[in-house]
């Protein structure tokens, strides 16, 4: 009897593979960028996302955040808003208005959960929000809405809002 993997010792009669490695093949292709200025944030979201089979890029603020965006074109962007520099409502505009960029969902996550800043991320293009602290199932929730999904769809455009474009500039 060759050598086997200590997983392999576990597996139900039949099964080539568990539950959690077919999984992370479905998502082994699949590139999430955290946008956050806290260190503790960016190392929570990282562990629990390459856990589960995502490869993860990271940037402290907003004008990293979209240099990285727009070299490594990710699959989903987690932003924050209060960042120094560039904040994550103008770093979302700015990815919105980028030929490169318009389409990747953005999700933006804020400790503060007040429509108005719910409201602002998603006029100027996020596709949803998530308050901090993350529940962990429903950031696996919306992972699989957007970046699983065929068609990630944007729930608005930069287009369509210009009106507001004067008040993060």
């Amino acid at each position: 009897m060759g050598r086997l993997a200590f997983k392999d010792l576990f597996l139900r009669p039949g099964k080539t593979q568990d539950k959690r490695s077919k999984e992370r093949e479905a998502v082994s292709d699949r590139t999430i960028l955290i946008i956050d200025d806290s260190r503790t944030v960016v190392h929570a979201l990282k562990t629990i996302l390459e856990q589960a089979g995502y490869s993860t890029l990271a940037a402290s603020d907003g004008k990293r955040g979209i240099e990285l965006a727009l070299e490594y074109q990710p699959d989903l962007i987690l932003m924050d808003i209060v960042m120094p520099g560039i904040n994550g409502f103008k770093a979302t505009r700015l990815l919105r208005k980028e030929k490169r960029t318009e389409d990747i969902p953005i999700i933006i996550m804020s400790g503060n959960e007040q429509a108005t800043e719910k409201f602002w991320g998603m006029r100027l293009g996020a596709n949803e929000f998530i308050s901090k602290p993350i529940q962990r199932g429903l950031l696996f929730k919306m992972l699989d809405d957007f970046v699983l999904s065929s068609k990630p769809t944007k729930k608005s455009t930069i287009n369509e809002n210009k009106e507001y474009d004067l008040l993060y500039d």
